[in-house]
């Protein structure tokens, strides 16, 4: 029985571009399924901010930030806290990826065009001891032209490959099996789906039309993870996280349902640290939604005060931007599935970016005049359309109009005016205090004296409640799903592991399939811009070992 392509990749996102990518420079012929429409080609990685983690990068220099491998592998081991007999290859790749990262990334990257804003972000600080969790230094590069930017460069090396005759994209493929016809899994047989228009990011039809069955001598699976699942992220839900949130919001489209995964498992693959998951806590409802529950995170500066559902300030070091999944504990423990973040105008200005390509468009337009705009306006255009449309948010002029918005939108009127004051007015003194015991205080001092920071995200310390800051602003969050951790099990050439250890034939995963390598590269908690770099990485070593089996 002849072979229909030498390798077929399933899934179209970052991952499945990038190693599609690289067969065609070794000259192999590829099948790219994806169940969406043509349309939706670069899947999750479209909608990104574009952040990448570097490490030394001169970025970084011209910043006067003093950064090595050494320091960087220490956060990382420090974040991830790997402590399980499965994380053998997970760590592993976390070796291998702070290597690729204070390595070739960058200029791999940039030899495709690729470009880099100047200003370089401090995401997860962490705040704890120097082996703890989090960033010691900013590490965070947004990638100008954010997430479309990214996926540009190797869209363009796949159709080129469509081109050259190697590569045939078929989209509405869903693949629903995965076989052997000999010694290697060979066979991937799905459904066809019905042609669609739908948007990108829009719920598009699973209505069959035929089916379909393809052979190659290698398959590469870059499907994604479970976020736009909900089911599944609860059925996963790790118990040191408590029970799940009654109310989620989705941080991505509804096709990333992690079906693939059962999948590849039934036919053989081993499938590890399926507890281990990534979600913010500061997601806000979409005014202007794309997909169902469409959630946007906010990127928050140190200075919003975070309240819990009741009004009582989150603990130490729960600042906005220290530690994403330390916060979601906390909260979990509270009994509400919300928190607050307070602040005023002035803060609100300077201190928020919203995640996301669409709610970027100046990063995302390319456009040096739009970014100097953003940077001299009260309130970035983007940001005001929340404050005016957005259901989340409540802006008035005095606290006890701002409590009584509050309670407005909760089912318990659970805000306490004269306890929240008395929080606001306790912070504000110490505003004042060169010898302030606020934490809080203290990290946003520490953060301006990052150039970076002090320029273009950290507002002047100043009191939330002098009026000439105002209004005042109230923003609930909710629980927003973004990404599984965990995932298929693969060695350092991507190959598909079983439940026994050994190498399940002819099968590769990357991408967020692969839990972005390893089955888990990020252990339990991640350091930011790992995620799309960890797509590229495990992409590009799936498609060149794959390329090089099938020689």
């Amino acid at each position: 029985m002849a072979y229909d392509a030498d390798v077929i990749v399933i899934g179209a996102g970052l991952a499945g571009l990038a190693a599609t990518a690289e067969l065609v420079d070794a000259g192999r012929k590829v099948i790219l399924l994806d169940q969406e429409p043509e349309q939706s080609i670069g899947g999750q990685a479209h909608w990104s901010f574009g952040g990448l983690f570097f490490v030394d990068s001169p970025e970084q220099r011209r910043m006067r930030i003093r950064d090595s491998r050494e320091l960087a592998l220490q956060d990382w081991h420090g974040t991830a806290g790997f402590d399980r007999d499965e994380d053998h290859w997970p760590r592993a790749w976390a070796e291998a990826y702070v290597d690729f990262a204070a390595g070739e990334k960058r200029a791999w990257l940039r030899g495709q065009g690729v470009r880099f804003f100047p200003v370089v972000g401090w995401a997860e600080r962490g705040g704890y001891d120097a082996t703890g969790h989090g960033n010691s230094v900013p590490r965070f590069h947004i990638t100008w032209g954010t997430g479309p930017g990214l996926v540009a460069p190797f869209e363009r090396r796949v159709r080129e490959g469509v081109a050259r005759g190697l590569v045939q994209l078929r989209f509405r493929h869903r693949v629903t099996g995965l076989a052997r016809s000999a010694g290697s899994v060979d066979t991937v047989t799905g459904e066809i789906l019905e042609p669609s228009d739908a948007g990108r990011g829009t719920a598009s039809s699973r209505e069959a039309t035929g089916s379909f069955e393809l052979r190659a001598q290698a398959v590469i699976v870059t499907s994604g993870g479970i976020g736009g699942n909900h089911d599944l992220v609860r059925a996963n839900w790790p118990q040191r996280l408590g029970t799940p949130p009654a109310s989620m919001l989705s941080g991505v489209p509804a096709h990333v349902d992690g079906l693939m995964l059962g999948v590849t498992e039934l036919a053989g693959g081993r499938v590890i640290n399926r507890d281990r998951m990534w979600h913010y806590t500061e997601g806000i409802q979409n005014w202007n939604p794309i997909w169902a529950k469409h959630g946007i995170r906010i990127l928050p500066g140190p200075s919003s005060l975070w309240f819990d559902a009741r009004g009582k300030r989150l603990p130490v070091p729960l600042f906005p931007g220290f530690d994403t999944l330390g916060t979601l504990d906390h909260i979990m423990k509270t009994g509400y599935d919300y928190t607050w973040f307070v602040l005023d105008q002035r803060i609100i200005g300077k201190e928020f970016a919203l995640s996301g390509s669409e709610q970027n468009p100046d990063l995302t337009g390319k456009s040096v005049r739009d970014v100097i705009g953003r940077a001299r306006a009260d309130v970035p255009g983007p940001v005001r359309a929340f404050m005016d449309k957005g259901a989340d948010f409540v802006v008035e002029k005095d606290l006890t109009s701002l409590v009584r918005g509050m309670n407005a939108l909760t089912k318990e009127p659970l805000i306490d005016e004269a306890q929240l004051g008395r929080e606001i007015t306790a912070r504000d003194r110490e505003i004042t205090n060169t010898f302030t015991k606020d934490l809080q205080v203290m990290a946003i001092r520490g953060t301006r004296n990052y150039l970076g920071d002090k320029l273009i995200r950290t507002a002047s310390p100043h009191r939330i409640l002098d009026p000439k800051a105002g209004p005042l602003i109230a923003v609930r969050l909710h629980i927003l799903t973004r990404k599984s951790l965990g995932g298929l099990e693969t060695d350092l050439s991507s190959r598909v592991l079983t439940e026994g250890g050994g190498v399940l034939p002819g099968v590769y995963a990357a991408g967020e399939a692969a839990g972005f390598g390893g089955g888990g590269v990020h252990g339990y908690r991640s350091l930011e811009g790992t995620f799309l770099g960890g797509c590229l990485f495990s992409g590009r070593t799936a498609g060149r070992a794959a390329a090089r089996a099938v020689a």
